[in-house]
């Protein structure tokens, strides 16, 4: 430690720290517009001069680093006058445009000329004009003559993002941000450029004129769109969600967040969001009040229950419903004797249930993870399931963290990585070989083989695409071995906000009871829905169309209506979203996080968990006497000590399933990242974007070629559901004998991915 002295405070810092960092931690502030805590030094902006003893000239407090002994002077006339002297500077060519600038009352600029401005200019010639850059639908540059050259936002795409979308051109007073190459940003972190910016330059569009800060109100709450369980700063106004902003903490999110989980509330108020209570007669859709549904449902249960049994009636519910919806859906369950209940709509495989011995999770912590020394992704396409994650792995990689992901198609993942393709009916073979690697194996079996025995901590995790796949109870098995050969930690990437709370819940369908797949052979007569949108959020797709059209009664708890929804349903109750109820959310990491609603519900529209607790009622059941959310929180018995005791990724011996030809041809891809969730898919901002785009089949040439079909030509898919017109591009980095198409709405029927399929001519 050094010993070092702020106007007169003796701090005692560490080796290589900077002066502005000493300062920071002892309370001390220095004014600075270019430093940020996550972002390499630039010390362009020089507004954080300081007076250090026995230096000739004033030094920038960001690139100076600490000596022991130095003495460091942030209020002395000569800091004072250096730190005037910028500020006169910066505001030279700046626009007084305060009044009609989006960033007006919480520019820094503005904040900080008040301080160390004058209250005149010297400068008398024309101010200089930059003309606005096209930056796409979620960023707005319209005002780049605004900007002051601190680069944060061309450094946090470089080193955040990890690839460089911005950068500075020309010199002095020609100097502007551009895209690189003339492109839009298109990396799933661009918000953050908004946040970083300290002055009106680059601002919100979706938000661009909607609200004066000092209008709206600031609330707490969590993300509903992926595991990592990100905290927001939800901006209201007028009842309504104006803005979404990152709200700090180092162990979950930093100060960054997603596209999806910044821009997402767009979706919140679409045309499509259901207002009343809807019942379907004679093909036609009437709007009721509340209690004609509610006693039309409670009808509809008794009468399959009656006639059918209870093993006729099965419960399915969205992973994004909070830890209370999914409790009291649980309880309507046991209470009508109801044993199929599930939120893995998108899963094929169900073998690992019998063995499982506590609830999946991540293994550990998200610091912890991004601790280790060497990590192996299996089946996980990184930056489309968890974009924040992704940067944090981003940041490991730099400080020496080894990454090796096993896939179906080499992933522009923008950090280094060595990367095995194979058909995805091959991972297991893989998983085993890197398990005992033999000595003529691939490079990437004997080098991540080796990290993996070598590392003092590793890890093993398995994505979206491993748990979606026809054999994920082998794969599992197969990763849970190469873990215990290595002393790794094994987790899971889960797919949606509270898929480990579901699991904690134990909200799956018990053994011998009809899972989302077995569902589908329409033996159901009684389905009910907790925010599921079935054309987009089950693996069956058209299969799910028919075997709900055969079901004798459709109960739809949703907040949006859908042609999809019309079709199959009899009845639908519009549930509040996550920013119109309270609840709970397990994060990947077994972290509880609880919220309340930012705005009033929309219309009639009520939360899932008070819609539930009345239907208990009008079926005469017991236990639903609850007033509030917290009331059910605790009833479920989950809090950071019971989650600590259930969280297990071990499980017994698994019971093979059907050996899987490699030679098949499969559908792979995921799901979009901005096909998600309902929310999701109705914001238009994030619609807008590249990546949300209608995207085409990419295939290997020699597939291609054995198939008789050429790159840029159409094709059909065909699955056992469906069929649906593709374009075809040739990419080598696809393993053979793989159609990687990512989930889209207008390829929504082919139905679930890893399936086998057929590509013939269009």
């Amino acid at each position: 430690m050094l010993q070092i002295e702020i106007d007169g405070k003796e701090l005692s810092v560490e080796q290589g720290s900077t002066v502005i960092e000493a300062a920071l931690k002892s309370g001390t502030y220095i004014p600075h517009f270019c430093y940020h805590k996550k972002l390499s030094v630039a010390a362009n902006c020089r507004m954080c001069l300081v007076e250090v003893e026995k230096q000739r000239k004033p030094l920038p407090a960001c690139a100076t680093p600490v000596t022991d002994g130095m003495k460091v002077f942030t209020q002395s006339k000569v800091a004072k006058d250096a730190q005037k002297g910028v500020m006169e500077f910066l505001l030279i060519n700046h626009p007084l445009d305060c009044p009609i600038c989006d960033q007006g009352g919480e520019c820094q600029l503005q904040d900080l000329s008040v301080g160390y401005g004058k209250t005149s200019s010297r400068y008398e010639e024309d101010k200089r004009s930059v003309v606005g850059k096209d930056m796409g639908p979620l960023v707005s540059a319209a005002e780049m003559s605004r900007c002051i050259h601190c680069t944060r936002c061309v450094r946090f795409t470089d080193e955040v993002a990890g690839w460089q979308e911005l950068a500075m051109t020309n010199r002095g007073e020609f100097s502007t941000i551009e895209p690189m190459r003339g492109a839009t940003l298109e990396t799933e972190l661009s918000g953050n450029v908004i946040d970083l910016c300290p002055v009106g330059a680059l601002t919100s569009k979706p938000f661009r004129y909607d609200a004066r800060s000092w209008e709206l109100s600031r609330r707490k709450s969590i993300s509903a769109h992926d595991a990592l369980g990100s905290n927001l700063i939800v901006q209201v106004k007028s009842h309504v969600v104006r803005r979404v902003l990152p709200l700090e903490n180092e162990a979950v999110n930093e100060c960054w967040l997603s596209d999806r989980d910044r821009f997402a509330y767009e979706g919140l108020n679409h045309a499509d969001r259901l207002g009343v209570p809807m019942i379907k007669h004679g093909g036609e859709w009437h709007e009721t009040d509340w209690s004609t549904a509610l006693e039309y449902v409670a009808k509809g249960l008794r009468g399959v229950s009656a006639d059918h049994g209870a093993d006729a009636i099965s419960i399915f519910a969205n992973a994004n419903s909070t830890v209370e919806d999914l409790y009291l859906a649980k309880q309507l369950a046991q209470g009508l004797g109801v044993n199929s209940i599930d939120t893995r709509m998108r899963q094929q495989d169900f073998n690992l249930d019998a063995a499982q011995q506590g609830a999946l999770w991540l293994g550990q912590s998200l610091v912890d993870f991004a601790a280790s020394d060497a990590v192996l992704v299996v089946g996980a396409d990184l930056r489309q399931e968890q974009p924040l994650l992704t940067a944090r792995i981003r940041a490991a990689v730099k400080e020496g963290m080894s990454l090796s992901v096993l896939g179906s198609a080499e992933q522009v993942l923008r950090m280094p990585a060595a990367q095995q393709v194979s058909h995805p009916y091959a991972w297991v073979d893989v998983l085993a070989q890197l398990a005992a690697p033999a000595a003529d194996a691939s490079e990437f079996i004997l080098s991540t083989a080796k990290q993996l025995l070598d590392g003092e901590k590793v890890s093993i995790v398995l994505g979206a695409e491993a748990m979606n796949h026809p054999q994920f109870a082998q794969i599992y098995a197969a990763a849970q071995s190469l873990a215990q050969a290595t002393g790794a930690t094994l987790g899971l990437l889960p797919q949606a906000a509270n898929s480990v709370g579901a699991d904690l819940l134990g909200f799956k369908a018990k053994a011998g009871a009809v899972n989302p797949v077995s569902a589908l052979n329409g033996s159901q007569k009684a389905v009910m829905l907790l925010n599921i949108e079935p054309d987009m959020d089950w693996a069956g797709s058209e299969a799910t169309r028919q075997a709900l059209l055969k079901a004798q009664t459709v109960i739809a708890l949703t907040p949006y209506q859908s042609e999809a929804l019309r079709e199959v349903a009899d009845v639908m109750l519009p549930v509040a979203p996550s920013t119109e109820t309270s609840g709970s959310f397990v994060s990947m990491e077994g972290r509880l996080q609880s919220f309340h609603g930012v705005v009033k519900a929309y219309a009639q529209s009520r939360p899932t968990w008070k819609v539930l607790r009345v239907l208990g009622n009008q079926l005469g059941l017991k236990g639903f006497d609850y007033t509030s959310s917290e009331e059910v929180l605790v009833r479920s018995g989950l809090n950071s000590d019971t989650i600590a005791s259930q969280l297990n990724n071990q499980v017994k011996q698994v019971n093979p399933v059907q050996t899987l030809q490699a030679a098949s041809l499969v559908r792979v891809g995921g799901v979009g990242i901005y096909q998600t969730d309902s929310v999701v898919r109705r914001s238009l901002p994030l619609q807008a974007t590249v990546h949300a785009q209608v995207p085409t089949a990419l295939v290997h040439p020699n597939t291609l070629a054995a198939l008789q079909l050429s790159d840029a030509a159409q094709a059909v898919v065909k699955s056992a559901q469906a069929q649906v017109i593709v374009a075809l591009q040739a990419d080598a980095s696809v393993a053979e004998n793989v159609v990687s198409l990512t989930l889209h709405p207008q390829n929504k029927a082919l139905g679930a991915m890893m399936n086998t399929i057929e590509l013939v001519r269009g």
